[in-house]
């Protein structure tokens, strides 16, 4: 039913009944390149699995299926190769994007913890995380994981913008998730999802 929600002068109403029905989650957000990709030419010292699941999880950023081939070159990457502190928390944040792309949220969550660990200042990992709350339904702590993530400057906050919307959505707080969807939007005008949810949002001036 629609959701009305008023604040100051104006009326957010949703038009929609279930945005768990067609707005998806944004999956591999959170993708992050190994610092030597960015150079033609470098190469990563014993990580050429590690280049594997950073490709991987780059193709699943943009829409593509993961591979099975792809989580066993993490998995590799993590257990044989030597990693520097920044390489080892992204290719656990790249795992994660991968489990996430299969939803495997809990694992996900897992591997985006463990990069957080490694490097708190990460905001990505953090972001990430949140994903995979929502993606568990876990819509309050997903909110609260994205807000220090976005606090730390990750390298595509629209789409944790984007996300955190379909959580403030699914805790029926349409004022905000209709907040978040304008970020996302105004972040990156090109992108095509959060315009879609946008449309289904009509606004009311008193």
């Amino acid at each position: 039913m629609p959701n009305d929600n008023n604040s100051r002068s104006d009326v957010v109403a949703l038009t929609r009944m279930s945005f768990m029905m067609m707005a998806p989650l944004v999956i591999g957000f959170c993708f992050i390149a190994l610092p030597e990709t960015a150079q033609a030419g470098a190469t990563i010292f014993g990580g050429a699995n590690a280049q594997l699941c950073a490709n991987a999880a780059h193709r699943v950023s943009i829409d593509a299926m993961p591979e099975p081939a792809s989580i066993q070159a993490c998995d590799t990457a993590l257990g044989e190769e030597q990693l520097s502190r920044r390489d080892e928390a992204a290719t656990f944040v790249n795992r994660g994007v991968l489990r996430l792309a299969g939803g495997a949220f809990v694992e996900a969550k897992q591997d985006f913890d463990a990069a957080a660990d490694l490097m708190p200042e990460l905001g990505d990992a953090y972001t990430d995380r949140g994903a995979a709350l929502i993606g568990l339904r876990q819509y309050a702590d997903g909110i609260a994981a994205i807000d220090k993530g976005l606090a730390l400057n990750p390298d595509e906050p629209e789409k944790a913008y984007y996300n955190r919307a379909l959580a403030h959505e699914a805790l029926d707080d349409a004022k905000a998730a209709y907040g978040d969807y304008l970020r996302a939007a105004a972040l990156k005008p090109d992108w095509n999802p959060p315009k879609v949810e946008l449309a289904r949002f009509t606004v009311a001036t008193r």
